[in-house]
């Protein structure tokens, strides 16, 4: 039994030089939202809530994951799940009062994470051993966030670093696309392995010219092409047509997320874990995903607790599924990771400290705080 004392957030905003182009938009900073929840004991736990969108997000969750955080402050539990559903169904009513079905749900994943870095860290054992009996080294990785320009060039740099797995953005238009995609394999050789992620930019009759294009670059995914609210025959048309597999779940939440792990359209389940569900509701979408032969990958594209906690839920899922690694620079990534992860031939190690195993500089990170002042 656990009993929190408090509950904390911070924002940062981390510079950077080169923005980040996606199908929807251009990111300009690198914003993060760390929370931090503190137990009668003194004993700590790390999470991150998701904040990428809008440009002012993360000064809003990280206000909002304090709010909500005061409603389990002096409370004991037994497990983190137990957490979770607490807070999930008080929050139900809030959820039809604001409309902020999304930023409830992030600020919710991220104390839910660092409820998890908490109990893990009481018992002395890496977090993903709560979830699975035997130990395990390393996983998978794949290089993320490759721009449309020239996107050869900063692949084959991330590939002479370690990387052996590559995902570009696409969704600019079919020419460029294409030309990327040709350029990506000429560069990289036949063994690199290659994704494409489309964010949700096409229309029905745009991805399946997409993916029969596609074709002959033996790609191992195409990523959410359709929009999420598109229909179902639409997907299933797709999905039936495409020779490309089909990857998808970072915005889909609850039954729906479950349903796709379940379902027949998606070979790839990617969900983040930080925009919905943490630890405790991702847990059984992998063990489902895996349980069907499909690949659970999680998505990540945020700070170092984001990318540590979505390892140890691959760690503990299994199969053949592989983690995003975001290769740009980021302080609100390095100065939390800093070289716990080294890239060798396209592996990672799974930290063998408690919990997440590694806990965020706040001293080096107080340049780029923006809440609290």
């Amino acid at each position: 039994m656990i009993r929190i004392a408090r509950v904390e957030a911070f924002s940062f905003r981390v510079p950077i030089v080169q923005p980040i182009k996606v199908a929807f938009g251009t990111f300009r900073d690198r914003p993060a939202v760390y929370v931090r929840v503190t137990d009668e004991d003194g004993a700590q736990g790390w999470g991150e809530a998701w904040c990428n969108w809008p440009a002012v997000g993360a000064e809003h969750r990280a206000r909002l994951v304090a709010d909500i955080g005061e409603r389990i402050a002096g409370c004991a539990f037994a497990t983190p799940a137990e957490v979770f559903h607490r807070l999930e169904a008080e929050l139900d009513v809030l959820v039809l009062q604001t409309a902020e079905v999304g930023p409830i749900a992030q600020a919710l994943a991220g104390l839910d994470i660092a409820v998890w870095d908490l109990f893990a860290r009481k018992q002395g054992v890496p977090l993903y051993r709560l979830l699975r009996d035997t130990p395990v080294a390393d996983v998978p990785v794949y290089a993320t966030g490759i721009n449309p320009d020239e996107p050869e060039r900063f692949a084959l740099a991330r590939q002479a670093e370690g990387h052996r797995a590559f995902k570009l953005k696409i969704g600019f238009g079919e020419a460029l696309d294409l030309r990327n995609v040709h350029a990506l394999r000429e560069t990289l050789g036949p063994e690199a392995e290659l994704m494409v992620d489309a964010n949700q930019a096409l229309d029905l009759p745009a991805a399946l010219r997409m993916a029969e294009a596609l074709a002959p670059f033996a790609l191992r995914w195409l990523e959410e092409p359709l929009r999420v609210d598109r229909s179902a025959e639409e997907w299933a048309q797709l999905a039936r047509l495409s020779p490309v597999s089909l990857a998808g779940g970072e915005n889909l939440r609850g039954t729906d997320l479950l349903a796709a792990a379940k379902g027949h359209v998606l070979r790839v389940v990617q969900p983040d874990i930080t925009k919905w569900g943490g630890i405790t509701g991702n847990a059984p979408v992998a063990t489902e995903a895996v349980a069907r032969g499909k690949s659970f990958c999680p998505h990540v594209f945020g700070g170092g607790v984001a990318l540590l906690a979505a390892l140890h839920l691959l760690a503990a899922a299994g199969g053949d599924g592989t983690l995003e690694f975001d290769c740009h620079p980021n302080a609100a990534r390095d100065l939390v990771v800093g070289t716990l992860l080294p890239v060798r031939d396209g592996q990672v190690p799974v930290p063998a400290g408690p919990g997440l195993g590694a806990v965020p500089d706040l001293d080096a990170l107080s340049r780029y705080r923006t809440w609290p002042a």
